[in-house]
């Protein structure tokens, strides 16, 4: 009898310690099913890669109809090829180089660096004290801390763009 429990409370610890999801950030975001416009467009600026090969990474990830909020025809013209470095410029706007869990926000702004190279690189993070709702260059997080196997993922209501 001791064997059988001790071998049941083996499996139980060893199947806890396992990964909650082994999906990358990019097969995350697609198995949502609101992240269509965002994965079209990483593919486009070259960098979904980035994206499911990258670690320890933080995206700010807006939904499809937050890029449906985009005046009409931007989304089309960034997904031209000519328009390449602008998008991939304001998609890794989106991203940071580390792991950023709402729960280590303190209750105020903070400025975190992006994987943006050059200009404004440099996104404001805040965080109520009181309702400890949390927001991004202005852009709400309406689902926080959804883990991938390489970092996490925040949903946000708008598209953030850098101002250069």
């Amino acid at each position: 009898m001791r064997k059988v429990v001790t071998g049941a409370l083996t499996a139980l610890f060893i199947g806890t310690a396992a990964p909650a999801n082994a999906a990358n950030i990019v097969e995350t975001a697609q198995e949502a099913g609101q992240f269509e416009t965002l994965i079209a467009a990483a593919k486009a600026a070259g960098l979904a890669g980035a994206l499911a090969e990258g670690d320890n990474l933080t995206v700010f990830a807006p939904t499809d109809a937050a890029f449906d909020k985009l005046p009409e025809g931007t989304v089309e013209d960034l997904l031209k090829p000519e328009n390449k470095d602008r998008l991939a410029a304001i998609l890794s706007y989106h991203v940071l180089p580390r792991e950023l869990a709402s729960n280590m926000l303190p209750g105020r702004r903070i400025h975190v660096s992006t994987i943006k190279d050059g200009g404004d690189d440099m996104l404001a993070v805040e965080k109520d004290a009181h309702t400890q709702a949390v927001t991004v260059d202005g852009a709400n997080v309406v689902q926080a801390d959804i883990e991938a196997d390489n970092g996490l993922i925040h949903v946000i209501d708008k598209v953030l763009i850098p101002s250069d």
